[in-house]
């Protein structure tokens, strides 16, 4: 069994293979070869954990491969060898990054021990890579997710620190807000990572199929199973299952579902024998499981066991200063996939986008923009592109029956504090008044957002 690559750098042939075939008794694959070209050519084409090299070569100084294995970054460590002690050599070697530098013939029972510790360096340097990798994709991860909204951020910020974590995150939201997407997110900047990331919608499918899909079954189990079938719980063995809409899964599966998550185990449809799986769940939502429980829908120990880390995606009506960049992120987009040649957006386009309820949230302004540059006639996109729905959304105070002055102010009021995204200082310089009485009329009123 080898434990690690060795290149062995020495210009006196004897002497080389001498080293070679003690190197070679301890289990390492050693690479040799007699000068600096060569040494070169070597690196540039396989993986070495060790250099040993000689320092006066025939073509160069072994110190001078110290500095071409630093300037290229290779995760590999030098020993330098040498046939006399020479005190400045060896300073100026460590100073260039030699893991260490010791004399031919004097220093020969050193050398083994002297590669087992090279190696233990080399491996701590790449699993810190690993490491500062792993983190620095967490975050990448996360920023893949536009928004700079309060509500957006903190959901960000507490998906971060579940996501390194082994426990079941629920994500809560309005259908379109970004779950799957926060999964997936949570999934990338976790340590099954390098696993697979299963999906499946629980209210797409019917109970009996969702069973077979979930848990897999035994040939025989019912009439077509003529073989057996992994379930997409092995499927994501070492990985993340994400289970959309868990509030659709029926309550049968539900228990199922319960033991999975207290013994990781489970029975195959047709099977007496338990799998055993290791798995991570993410679950979503966008019913309330609280009433959900209440009603008798879905069971409340199942609720509590994954509602461990629950985070909440806020609508896109709650964020509205967010939908301008959605928006250009889209039309780029999808300009970018039809060979459209819009670039732009102009203020009132925006400023019936930031009208707009948007049930739909983020799904339904993706629809918008995706049909808005496909009926662009030029290169911007404008309120005539949008569908007449949204066209025709007027202020509260321009819809019949509104007569008394109380109920227009107040239908205004609410019409400029959404148009402002909440933003109530923007909202009082927008209808000309001061904030305190802009506060007045909205207690006056009982208006809250």
């Amino acid at each position: 069994m080898t434990t690690g690559t060795i290149l062995l750098v020495e210009d006196e042939e004897k002497l080389r293979h001498l080293l070679k075939r003690i190197i070679v008794l301890e289990g390492f694959v050693v690479h040799e070869c007699s000068s600096m070209k060569m040494a070169r050519r070597i690196l540039e084409t396989t993986p070495v954990d060790v250099i040993l090299s000689d320092v006066m070569l025939p073509d160069g100084n072994g110190i001078d491969l110290v500095s071409h294995v630093q300037e290229r970054g290779l995760l590999a460590a030098t020993i330098l060898l040498t046939a006399y002690g020479n005190i400045p050599d060896s300073v100026r070697a460590i100073k260039q990054g030699a893991f260490d530098y010791i004399t031919k013939g004097n220093d020969n029972a050193r050398i083994i021990p002297l590669l087992y510790r090279a190696l233990e360096r080399v491996a701590l340097q790449r699993r810190v890579l690993q490491l500062e990798a792993r983190v620095g994709n967490r975050y990448a991860a996360f920023n893949d997710i536009l928004g700079t909204a309060a509500g957006i951020r903190e959901a960000k910020q507490l998906a971060a620190q579940a996501a390194p974590n082994e426990v079941p995150v629920l994500l809560l939201g309005e259908t379109g807000t970004g779950k799957e997407m926060f999964a997936q997110a949570i999934h990338h900047a976790s340590t099954r990572s390098e696993k697979e990331f299963i999906a499946i919608n629980c209210s797409a499918i019917g109970k009996d199929i969702l069973e077979s899909e979930l848990f897999g079954y035994k040939a025989g189990a019912f009439t077509g199973a003529s073989k057996n079938k992994k379930g997409l719980m092995e499927e994501a063995h070492q990985g993340t299952l994400f289970l959309d809409e868990i509030g659709e899964m029926p309550l049968d599966l539900q228990a199922k579902l319960l033991r999975v998550l207290e013994t990781s185990s489970f029975i195959k449809v047709g099977d007496t024998r338990e799998t055993k799986v290791d798995i991570r769940i993410i679950a979503a939502t966008n019913r309330d499981l609280v009433k959900e429980i209440a009603a008798g829908r879905f069971r409340e120990d199942l609720y509590y066991r994954l509602n461990v880390f629950a985070i909440t995606l806020p609508a896109l009506r709650e964020r509205k200063e967010d939908i301008p960049l959605f928006a250009a992120y889209f039309m780029h987009l999808f300009a970018g996939k039809s060979g459209r040649q819009v670039n732009s957006m102009s203020s009132e386009f925006i400023t019936q986008l930031t009208m707009h309820d948007w049930r739909g949230n983020i799904r339904e302004l993706k629809n918008v923009i995706e049909r808005a540059v496909i009926v662009a006639p030029g290169t911007e996109l404008t309120p005539d592109t949008l569908p007449l729905d949204i066209r025709l959304h007027r202020s509260p105070v321009h819809q019949p029956g509104a007569f008394d002055l109380a109920t227009i102010e107040k239908q205004h009021i609410q019409w400029v504090v959404r148009y402002a995204a909440g933003n109530k200082s923007k909202a009082a310089r927008l209808l000309n008044i001061g904030l305190s009485t802009l506060y007045r009329k909205m207690e006056e009123y009982s208006l809250s957002f």
